[in-house]
């Protein structure tokens, strides 16, 4: 049964950008009668008040947050079953069991978008089935080829698949163990359930995000890094030296960040920690930056709109083209902070990897080797890239902007991919031990060495 799209939720967030950022999504996903409230205590009122059929709330408020919110519902006869979801930046997996087990209703992480809070709310009332169980996958086998399907978003973090994938569809590269189908995604939210539920045979995806999955029993594998650099972090426009220290400049504003699990976040972090600030979510602990989870494409356009964002961290292209438009500028490139640092890793399906060895192996090399021919012709690399990035022509890329972006100090690399376990324990120890986000590992049962051993001969 179709739920009546006139139904009135309310929405609880207590910054003004992602309030007005719910309104635009909900309204895409064909619901318009909102009540919206500022945090916990104001939502409590709000549903005393406004007797709402659902509740869609951020976890990280001031005064009262979302877990406590959902809490307070839960105690009373009135509101114990009143759908809620938890729409929140909290999107490592110990947090999504923290809120089912105070009786929420879904989850949906930011940064989201309109098909995923659709998705979100016919859970919550029942309407759609539960695909969060891992399911047996039926892979097409064909002249000794296996189909193996690689998820994407559009950074040149993820181009060594781009071009091998050009490689292939020209001629110039023909594996004999698999078929490459490549699946671009318009976030990472999508990637991390097609891996938790083995839609997905393998992904590009960020790092920690991997080793959340991995924390809690997710079948996959990391088989090689993906690059090595390549983000940027993007300050206003509106700083002016003249006034304003770094400090003064971003104390009381917010950065945004592609996900909590992200070496974005943790680069974001050390940066403004070392300036004498105190980042991070709105909650329990004092913070004086605020990080907030959009979704990397709107990142220039909503620092344009909104003078209390003060930057933002984001993989290119994204960052040099909203620089050339002349809407912030650079702070600091990635691997300024921190050279030939991982960000994206290639997670793999262990079954995947179990039941087709040889396809698995020959991809992991394929990837090396392309990354290696990309190293060799930028200028070819930013052709092809393109159309592998830009399939539509909304970001509005050209051959010029991307040429800008290899050619940048300690820029992007696709050599050297081989994964290093120092260099993710640095990432999980610090996340954990500073942040105090996600889980330690054990990287050794984590990363699946043996095809880079093979193709780097070690």
């Amino acid at each position: 049964m179709a739920i009546d799209p006139n139904i009135k939720i309310l929405v609880a967030d207590d910054s003004g950008t992602m309030r007005m950022m719910f309104k635009q999504i909900l309204a895409k996903a064909g619901y318009t009668n909102l009540v919206m409230a500022v945090n916990g205590i104001d939502g409590l009122k709000k549903v005393k008040a406004e007797k709402p059929d659902l509740i869609i709330s951020d976890w990280n408020m001031p005064q009262m947050d979302g877990l406590d919110f959902l809490k307070a519902l839960r105690d009373t006869d009135e509101f114990k079953d009143l759908p809620f979801i938890m729409a929140t930046a909290q999107s490592d997996k110990g947090q999504q069991i923290n809120i089912m087990e105070a009786g929420g209703n879904g989850h949906v992480p930011k940064p989201f978008d309109a098909e995923q809070i659709t998705q979100g709310i016919n859970k919550a009332f029942g309407e759609g089935m539960d695909n969060t169980q891992s399911t047996k996958k039926q892979r097409s086998v064909i002249g000794g080829r296996v189909e193996l399907n690689v998820a994407h978003i559009q950074i040149t973090d993820h181009l060594a698949l781009g071009v091998l994938k050009h490689r292939i569809d020209n001629g110039d590269v023909e594996p004999k163990h698999f078929d490459l189908s490549t699946s671009l995604k318009g976030g990472w939210n999508p990637i991390q359930e097609g891996l938790e539920t083995g839609e997905l045979d393998c992904a590009f995806v960020l790092a920690p995000i991997a080793m959340d999955l991995f924390a809690y029993d997710s079948p996959i594998k990391l088989v090689l890094f993906a690059h090595k650099n390549g983000s940027t972090f993007v300050r206003s426009k509106h700083y002016d030296p003249r006034f304003d220290s770094l400090q003064s400049f971003y104390k009381y504003k917010v950065v945004d960040i592609p996900h909590k699990m992200s070496v974005h976040h943790m680069l974001s972090h050390q940066f403004l920690k070392e300036l004498g600030l105190k980042p991070g979510v709105p909650g329990k602990k004092a913070i004086n930056v605020r990080f907030e989870v959009v979704p990397p494409i709107k990142m220039p356009d909503i620092m344009k709109e909104n003078e209390d964002v003060a930057g933002f961290m984001v993989a290119e292209p994204i960052a040099t083209k909203a620089i050339v438009n002349e809407i912030g500028k650079l702070e600091f490139y990635s691997a300024k902070r921190w050279d030939n640092h991982p960000c994206c890793i290639i997670a793999m399906q262990e079954d995947f990897i179990q039941k087709h060895p040889d396809a698995a192996q020959e991809f992991v090399s394929l990837i090396i080797e392309t990354g290696e021919y990309l190293e060799n012709d930028k200028a070819r690399a930013a052709n092809i890239a393109v159309n592998f990035l830009d399939p539509t022509g909304k970001l509005g890329l050209n051959p010029d902007v991307l040429k800008n972006v290899f050619s940048q100090p300690q820029a992007i690399r696709w050599d050297g991919l081989y994964p290093e376990a120092q260099d993710l324990d640095k990432i999980q120890k610090y996340m954990h031990d500073v942040m105090e986000i996600g889980k330690i590992i054990d990287l050794e049962k984590f990363i699946e060495n043996r095809f880079a051993n093979k193709a780097y001969n070690i």
